[in-house]
């Protein structure tokens, strides 16, 4: 399958249109597409499917419960298949099965082993101030992030143990990134990357495909996997173009699963 990987592309401030690339078969939003939500509209008379994984700017200044729900609400409006601790099974032209297996997967803040997280949640403070989300009312903070982090730790784990052999290959697509790997190299191994990377690495061989989003800048590495062949993580963020984030940004880029 030939897929069209877009993610934090912030069209709350940045002056960017999205355009399909030629030749795809689907495209994966990886979150942080817009936080107004308004730029949703877009995408919806897309030539391909499109399969969208939310972002933590996707909840900004809201509710995060009822933001879910509105969030679904709209993305059924403009014909976008949210996915959240969810599976898809699509059949692309060649008639393989490709499983999808989608989640933000929220940052659980053990980048750094169970010994760093109180000094990464301490470090997180500042970036749940600026995104303002709440949950029943009070801030939604580092230890209600950890909660739902642990939650879609937890439904990964599960669902990427489940083989089925009509499957030909599975794709994971997260927000968050899964591993230190990762990491924006301005700013390498801070309590606060934490905020940004999972420590996932046990889960990727069981891809054959990882795709995310959250840190502004471009990854593609390959990581071992039990039978000795490799899986493939991707990250093709936009950012922010005033601070350079874009330079090498590949915004018509086809990735083959």
């Amino acid at each position: 399958m030939r897929i069209q990987l877009l993610s934090d592309l912030h069209l709350e401030t940045e002056a960017y249109e999205p355009e399909p690339a030629p030749g795809a078969e689907l495209l994966v939003l990886a979150g942080d597409l817009d936080s107004t939500w308004d730029a949703f509209a877009r995408f919806r008379d897309w030539p391909q499917p499109v399969l969208f994984v939310a972002g933590n700017h996707e909840f900004d200044g809201r509710d995060v419960d009822r933001a879910w729900v509105d969030l679904r609400a709209l993305c059924e409006r403009h014909r976008i298949d949210l996915v959240e601790r969810e599976r898809r099974v699509l059949t692309d032209a060649r008639g393989r099965r490709i499983r999808f297996v989608g989640t933000t997967r929220w940052c659980d803040f053990e980048l750094f082993g169970a010994a760093g997280r109180e000094r990464a949640m301490r470090a997180a403070a500042y970036f749940m101030q600026l995104m303002g989300a709440t949950r029943g009312g009070r801030l939604y903070d580092a230890a209600e992030v950890r909660v739902d982090a642990l939650a879609c730790r937890a439904w990964l784990e599960r669902e990427l143990a489940v083989q089925d052999p009509s499957w030909d290959a599975t794709v994971v697509v997260t927000h968050f990134a899964p591993s230190l790997r990762s990491a924006d190299p301005r700013y390498g191994d801070r309590p606060g990357t934490a905020s940004f990377c999972n420590a996932d690495d046990d889960l990727i061989g069981a891809a054959d495909l990882w795709l995310h989003g959250h840190l502004h800048c471009r990854h593609d590495y390959a990581a071992p996997r039990p039978d000795g062949s490799l899986a493939r993580v991707v990250c093709n963020a936009r950012g922010h173009a005033s601070k350079g984030e874009a330079a090498d940004f590949e915004p018509v880029r086809l990735l083959e699963v």
